[in-house]
């Protein structure tokens, strides 16, 4: 008996399967689906959150939908979702800044970054472009080295602020490159923008996404992407790397939902927006906004969000960051 027993096991174990597998693809949501971005529309966070609503809008019977909850370097929003009901309706459009940048910055914060949430896609990987003023003495990135160790200081570089990807991308430049910029911080990546456009700094490290408006109509002069290798848009920029070596500098955005999401609503959600990232309109978008599209399973995600924590940590010591 025991052996018949153990063979009819057997044999149902492939049904047993393909049930779970049936699970996952029957859950569907019973409403729209919250996206929550922490920060103002129209920033690199915001566009892509509105790409993910996109893809999940064309998988499920309700429209997915963006809500901007801005606030303190994108906390707010955070705790918004960490503490909202795990059923599937609420995600988090997070980025490297708010997940990661945030935990190794702020000692008190109202929510854990990785027990609170449970991972769900690394939707694309965003490089930065290191661009400059036209009047700058330097045409390539070798010059501006060269030019840079000849003159401390003498280089203003843009940022939005202490902890921002732009701080952390030029002061992991600085430590490889053995050169030393003036930092000069705003309150965010537009302005400045403007104020490179304008001749009042000399450079910055900018999202690609926020800065390919400039470049192209010839405001800003591109130096490098920073980026393992050079970009497939943009393939006459060189890789920062092939002067600095071992200088790599790229952010990211994903989708977390609150601990405690059921595994069928977070397999089906992932699934919905790696399959939105093959969908020719939303893979050009992505393309031409200089992402990389990745669309990984939540077991990816959440092994690359481990990864991220301490090399996070260890881009805010080399910046020295600190909160005011």
């Amino acid at each position: 008996m025991k052996r018949r027993e153990l063979f009819s096991a057997l044999a149902a174990a492939p049904l047993m399967a393909r049930g779970a597998g049936a699970q996952t693809a029957e859950w569907t949501p019973n409403r729209p689906i919250r996206l929550i971005v922490g920060f103002a529309a129209g920033g690199s966070t915001d566009t892509t959150g509105r790409l993910m609503a996109q893809a999940l809008t064309a998988a499920f019977p309700h429209p997915a939908v963006v809500e901007n909850r801005v606030g303190a370097a994108g906390n707010i929003g955070t705790e918004h979702v960490a503490r909202s009901a795990p059923d599937g309706h609420t995600l988090v459009v997070a980025s490297m800044g708010s997940q990661a940048v945030n935990a190794a910055l702020y000692n008190n914060l109202p929510f854990d970054p990785v027990k609170d949430f449970t991972a769900v896609s690394l939707f694309v990987k965003s490089s930065t472009m290191l661009v400059a003023h036209p009047s700058v003495p330097a045409g390539s990135l070798q010059e501006l080295v060269a030019y840079a160790r000849a003159n401390p200081g003498r280089i203003n570089v843009g940022t939005a602020g202490a902890g921002s990807s732009q701080h952390f991308a030029a002061s992991l430049f600085e430590h490889l490159a053995k050169v030393q910029f003036t930092h000069i911080n705003y309150r965010g990546g537009a302005p400045a923008m403007t104020d490179l456009v304008a001749g009042r700094v000399d450079i910055v490290f900018s999202p690609i996404v926020e800065t390919v408006q400039q470049f192209r109509a010839n405001q800003v002069r591109a130096l490098a992407v920073t980026s393992a290798r050079r970009s497939s848009e943009f393939p006459d920029i060189p890789a920062a790397s092939e002067i600095v070596p071992g200088y790599e500098f790229s952010s990211w955005l994903g989708a977390f939902a609150p601990a405690g999401t059921p595994a069928p609503a977070v397999q089906r959600i992932s699934q919905a927006l790696a399959n939105g990232l093959r969908d020719p309109q939303i893979r050009e978008r992505i393309l031409a906004l200089g992402y990389e599209p990745i669309g990984s399973t939540p077991e990816e995600f959440a092994t690359f969000f481990r990864a991220e924590m301490p090399r996070v940590a260890e881009l805010v010591r080399i910046s020295g960051a600190k909160l005011d």
